[in-house]
């Protein structure tokens, strides 16, 4: 009966694990992946792709067929290498959409312009905002797909080798291969460098601050440059099986530190002339910068009444934030929207949009993606309260909205169908109509002081001149609201991107341009037809990508706010016209000299060049056949892992034959929608294999599946006796009993996720507990001359005893969680997250275990205040049945520190506690620390340090804890309550070792009038 005690209190200790215990786990909380749409694909067959679409755009489907085809012949002339199954390609309409797909598994944020998978090399990605972005995007992905294809495929190389790459390699080589050695963006990043003496080394670029696709871009532009575009495929291959290391000395015959350093004279060599004079250049003054915390402050917008500018930064560290400042001295004033505070949106869109002023500077319009689409949220600046939201008809994605004089009227840039196209919102009557229709883009638009006209950037005139340089680049453009008529500009700067259109006090065109190869800011004048140049940086101004909303004209008071980029950071300046250029240029004058990237051999020509230059002519006569075909789901292996084998030996057991290994697969369909993961494991007897396999359906709205699981837990007994045996003496019997607890059953689940932090889920299961027991016993000599007093083996008996009596426990359960926490170093440090829910368990072991678990965290820079309230408990017939279910402990560093271990045992020693003060089966818990992140990245952490993060800690624990409820009317032997809290107060260090195991040793003082203190140590992440 001893051994069969032990027994139930692991069975009861491993469905504590997987049961009523699992509010100790983290996982019980996290963000969801809403599916707010099914999306019913169609299927089409290219020769080398199987693209699948929805869009009911048959022309832009056509379109991106065509374009598909192209980029793989690109590819192929220089990869030397084909598909041998047609390639998925998965579109979706708009980045909203995207951001539901179930081909990955994990989140997609704003910035993800697309994602190639791995075990399908399934290409995923949304129609972007703008056609260049769309097919640059398109180019850049399937330059992955030849990646995978080379790696996974290849006759040398498999999935482990995908470790070798950095990402700077994976993604400059693929910007490389879709953009050229020609391109303004990535320059002024090197410009960047180059002015602040920042030019990293090779080994430098694995640091995540030099941003792998801008540095790799120019590293692969050097490279090329160096030894022509042919090199792209050995090197590659060679990184992929051998590292950088030996790829440099293998592949270029040269060491890496002579490598690394003409690296770094030739981008400096390239860039030093173009900052030359240049250097010092500055407009206006700096108003918002790195002084406050933000490296990205980005998208500025001036109220009309020029007193406040609003934009966005990443200066609250876990979120990207829109803000609210002075706008003549940059102090910060108000978080005007944020996603780590309140409301359901998921994101607001930073990238092709900035805030939108009503005309009597008292409201703010702002781009928000909430529940799988774009929405108009209207917003007090001053106080943050959400005034009205809008969904725009069936326009499901937008951008960029510019708010008309009289008040009554948005404009946007919408995409539908694949085709951006200027709308107009009435606010009051809530209609929506549509200005241009057309394949066209036209984006950033702004209105007249009259309210007649706007004014935007369209790619129209490249279309029709045949896309100059081989990219569809914008022209300036207006419309008459009135007669629907468009002028374009398309004498200003013409095959240059000349963006971001805005007004000045005299009605002139104030907008940016990369004419030069720079991005610098112009003044065009619409009657005189001059152009003048009002900066000339060294850098340049952008925001986060080259189609990035930089700049913001005060119409009343001649003032200009724009993003400049310098040091790897952002910041937003004010200029009036005294402080400008004022230089008149030639409007003919273009050339991107400036953006040439580093090409140190001159002789050598880029063959990508080559073909993206020729993409004007390539494509027009390009007819890629397009099949339509049944969709089909192709559900097969995705992934399998796992390893074992087989032998005989002789164990303490005696001689057996004994098995171990592992499997773990993933089978799922090709969107992702059905999942189907198996894990499998042997470890010793046949009896000993166990395993678990899952189905998921993520297709719905309502994430459900179901589980199958049979799990052994093998447990050990030993004992030793002696015999007298007349013929040799003492015998010594050593007695194992192998007990095995088999946890069987099957588990149904659903959820429903209101949106990325609030979800229902309930759970049906039955479970089955059985087990067996084998008992072993070797008789040896007794011999007191061996050190164990064992002396010749005599013999051994086995005796399989069978089943032991086992019970089933069917339960149901349900929570509703919301988790809006961000997570810092070892743990979460701004935001919520709760759970409230319960689970009945029915069968031969009744009772009902509810959670009601609530957890705050309020960050007040560099502090976190967080607290936790907690309810967890058993009820009910068999709640109290201590001999299957160990009662709940207060003492666990979990919930209340200082009473663990041996400190528990002294204070009950000295009559400072009693055991119901610790032991029982329902529990009340209130928790709450000052946070102070220590060691870890500078944005965050007091001491900068890239070792090891750590955060200090100052805690008060408090719990109370019970059977029954008739206990609290109860003293104890001290003359208290039976039943009374328990408190401490401490300090901790949580200490993060490389992201696998954060460790918390602390020191907790009771506070119990004689107590003393004690140190513990914690191994789980901080609640």
């Amino acid at each position: 009966m001893r051994h069969r005690s032990k027994l139930w209190t692991l069975a009861a200790f491993l469905l504590a694990i997987t049961g009523t215990s699992t509010l100790q786990a983290q996982e019980y909380f996290g963000r969801n992946k809403p599916s707010y749409e099914s999306f019913n694909f169609d299927v089409y067959r290219t020769p080398n792709f199987e693209i699948y679409y929805y869009l009911k755009n048959a022309e832009r489907r056509k379109d991106l067929a065509d374009f598909t085809e192209l980029w793989y012949r690109y590819h192929q002339n220089l990869l030397t290498d084909t598909f041998s199954t047609l390639n998925p390609l998965i579109f979706y309409n708009d980045h909203a959409d995207f951001q539901q797909t179930n081909t990955i598994s994990g989140g997609v944020g704003v910035g993800t312009g697309g994602v190639t998978e791995a075990f399908k090399n399934r290409v995923i990605m949304p129609i972007a905002l703008t056609n260049q972005a769309t097919y640059q995007v398109l180019g850049h992905e399937l330059v992955h797909a030849f990646q995978f294809n080379r790696i996974l495929n290849g006759d040398s190389t498999s999935i482990q080798n995908l470790g070798n790459l950095p990402l700077w390699v994976v993604e400059g080589m693929a910007e490389y291969m879709s953009t050229g050695s020609v391109d303004p963006h990535t320059a002024l990043w090197m410009r960047d460098a180059v002015l602040n003496d920042d030019v990293p080394t090779i080994d430098q670029l694995n640091n995540p601050k030099y941003f792998p696709y801008r540095y790799g871009h120019a590293f692969w532009s050097f490279l090329t440059g160096l030894k022509s575009d042919r090199i792209i495929e050995p090197f590659f291959k060679s990184v992929a099986i051998f590292g950088v290391d030996n790829a440099i000395t293998g592949v270029l015959g040269m060491n890496k530190k002579d490598f690394s350093k003409l690296w770094q004279d030739a981008i400096t060599a390239q860039f030093k002339p173009m900052i030359e004079g240049k250097e010092k250049n500055v407009f206006g003054k700096p108003i918002l910068d790195d002084k406050d915390g933000g490296q990205m402050n980005i998208s500025p917008s001036i109220s009309p009444d020029g007193k406040y500018v609003l934009f966005t930064s990443e200066r609250n560290l876990f979120s990207t934030d829109i803000f609210l400042a002075d706008a003549t001295n940059g102090q910060i004033m108000k978080t005007v929207a944020s996603t780590a505070r309140g409301g359901n949106v998921d994101f607001f869109d930073f990238l092709e949009s900035s805030g939108a002023w009503s005309p009597d500077s008292k409201r703010v319009a702002l781009v928000g993606f909430k529940r799988g689409r774009n929405v108009l949220l209207i917003k007090s600046p001053f106080t943050g309260k959400t005034v009205d939201e809008f969904n725009l008809g069936d326009l499901p994605a937008f951008s960029n909205p510019s708010w008309s004089p009289d008040g009554k009227t948005i404009v946007v840039s919408g995409l539908k169908e694949g085709h951006t196209d200027l709308y107009t919102f009435n606010i009051r009557t809530r209609t929506l109509k549509q200005l241009t229709d057309d394949k066209y883009s036209e984006i950033q638009a702004t209105w007249s002081e009259d309210g007649q006209t706007l004014y935007f950037s369209t790619d129209q005139k490249a279309w029709e001149n045949g896309r100059t340089y081989g990219r569809l680049t914008f022209n300036l453009a207006s419309m008459d609201l009135v007669s629907g008529a468009v002028t374009h500009y398309d004498d200003v700067f013409p095959g240059a991107d000349n963006l971001n259109p805005q007004l000045d006090t005299a009605g002139n065109i104030v907008f940016l341009s990369n004419r030069d190869g720079y991005r610098n800011l112009y003044r065009y004048d619409p009657d005189s037809k001059e152009v003048t140049q009002l900066t000339d940086l060294a850098v340049g101004i952008t925001g986060i990508s080259h189609y990035s909303p930089a700049i913001s004209v005060d119409r009343k008071r001649d003032r200009v706010l724009y993003t400049l980029y310098n040091k790897r950071g952002y910041s937003i300046y004010r200029a009036t016209s005294k402080d400008f250029l004022d230089k008149k240029v030639d409007p003919k004058d273009v050339t991107y000299a400036a953006a040439q990237l580093p090409r140190l051999n001159r002789t050598v020509k880029s063959i990508i060049d080559q073909q993206i230059s020729a993409i004007d002519q390539v494509i027009a006569g390009e007819t890629a056949p397009l099949q339509e075909v049944p969709f089909k789901s192709k559900f097969k292996l995705d992934f399998l892992s796992g390893g074992g084998g087989i032998g005989v030996g002789n164990n303490l057991f005696g001689t057996n034959a004994g098995l171990a290994g592992g499997i773990q697969a993933l089978f799922s369909d090709i969107l992702g929608n059905n999942q189907i993961i198996a894990n499998l494991a042997l470890n010793g007897q046949i009896q000993d294999f166990g395993g678990m396999v899952t189905y998921i359906n993520r297709k719905g709205k309502f994430q459900w599946g179901g589980s199958l699981m049979h799990i052994p837990y093998p447990y050990y007994a030993y004992d030793s006796t002696y015999l007298d045996n007349s013929d040799i003496g003492p015998v010594v019997v050593d007695q194992y009993s192998v007990y095995r607890i088999f946890q069987s059953g099957a588990t149904g689940f659903v959820q429903y996720p209101f949106s990325s932090t609030l979800r229902a889920e309930a759970e049906l299961d039955f479970t089955r507990i059985s087990q067996s027991l084998r008992q072993i016993k070797e008789y040896s000599q007794y011999d007191p001359f061996f050190f164990d007093g064992r002396g010749r083996p005599l013999g051994q008996d086995q005796e399989k005893v069978g089943s032991l009596p086992g019970f089933t426990m069917p339960g149901v359960g349900a929570a509703i969680v919301g988790d809006k926490s961000n997570f810092g170093l070892t743990a979460p440090l701004q935001g919520y997250r709760f759970r409230v829910g319960f689970r009945q368990y029915l069968g031969d072991i009744q009772f009902l275990n509810p959670t009601i678990d609530f957890r705050g965290y309020l960050r007040k820079k560099p502090f976190t205040f967080a607290a936790r309230a907690m309810h967890t408990g058993r009820y009910g017939r068999d709640s109290e049945n201590t001999d299957v279910f160990p009662p709940l402990f207060l003492g666990s560093p979990w919930w209340v520190r200082g009473f663990q271990g041996n400190v528990a045992q002294n204070l009950e020693r000295d009559g400072l506690v009693t055991f119901d003060n610790l032991v029982g089966t329902k529990m009340g818990l209130f928790n709450a620390e000052v946070r102070i992140p220590l060691l870890g990245p500078k944005q965050l952490a007091l001491i900068p340090s890239n070792i090891v993060p750590a955060d200090l800690n100052f805690f008060f624990d408090s719990g109370i804890i019970w059977t029954r409820f008739e206990q609290f009317n109860f003293e104890g032997p001290n003359g208290k309550n039976l039943i009374r809290p328990l408190s401490s107060v401490g300090a901790s260090v949580r200490v993060n070792l490389f992201g696998a195991l954060i460790l918390e040793p602390y020191y907790a003082i009771p506070l119990i009038k004689g107590a003393q203190g004690g140190f513990g140590l914690n191994f789980m992440p901080g609640w």
